[in-house]
């Protein structure tokens, strides 16, 4: 089992998508990356803390390979836009991928090169050792699984898991 760190906007998002990647055992929403010592979403949201919205990811390299993970994680949000993913804006929702350990510093690097050729504007995800991870409030633990019919979940999400069905559809649940 390994887990990733990574912050792509707003955590319903990559929270909604790897709930639905087979191989993926866990998802916890969080925060990390700031200066504060007990972010929560109000803080976080207002950019004070310094914190990203994130996700750990979880998963079992014997049932999907790091690469997908990592490739779902550059298909499905803006990596070239600077702390902003659509309408939300700040560096809570900056592009970042934390690492633990050497191996995952050099695959996360590796997976930004690879990527880079999807897009036309330089990819500026931030590559960051991960210092304390803080989990999210209960309401935001797999949000969209508990409310697919609210208005973010259907503008935002909803075609953010159509583009991930089109490219990763062998890898989602059904």
């Amino acid at each position: 089992m390994q887990t990733f760190v990574l912050g792509g906007g707003c955590f319903w998002c990559l929270d909604a998508l790897y709930q639905q990647t087979r191989g993926v055992t866990d998802v916890v929403s969080g925060y990390t990356g700031g200066h504060t010592r007990n972010p929560n979403y109000e803080s976080v949201c207002s950019g004070a803390s310094g914190h990203a919205e994130v996700v750990a990811v979880t998963f079992d390299e014997d049932a999907i390979p790091a690469e997908v993970v990592l490739d779902m994680f550059f298909a499905t949000h803006d990596p070239t836009t600077l702390n902003r993913q659509g309408y939300d804006v700040g560096t809570q929702y900056r592009s970042a991928m934390f690492y633990q350990t050497p191996d995952q510093q050099r695959l996360f690097t590796e997976s930004i090169r690879r990527n880079q050729a999807s897009w036309s504007e330089p990819i500026v995800t931030e590559v960051t050792q991960l210092p304390q991870f803080h989990p999210a409030e209960d309401v935001h633990q797999n949000f969209y699984a508990k409310y697919p019919g609210q208005g973010y979940c259907q503008v935002i999400i909803n075609p953010k898991l159509s583009k991930a069905r089109k490219y990763y559809a062998e890898w989602l649940a059904a």
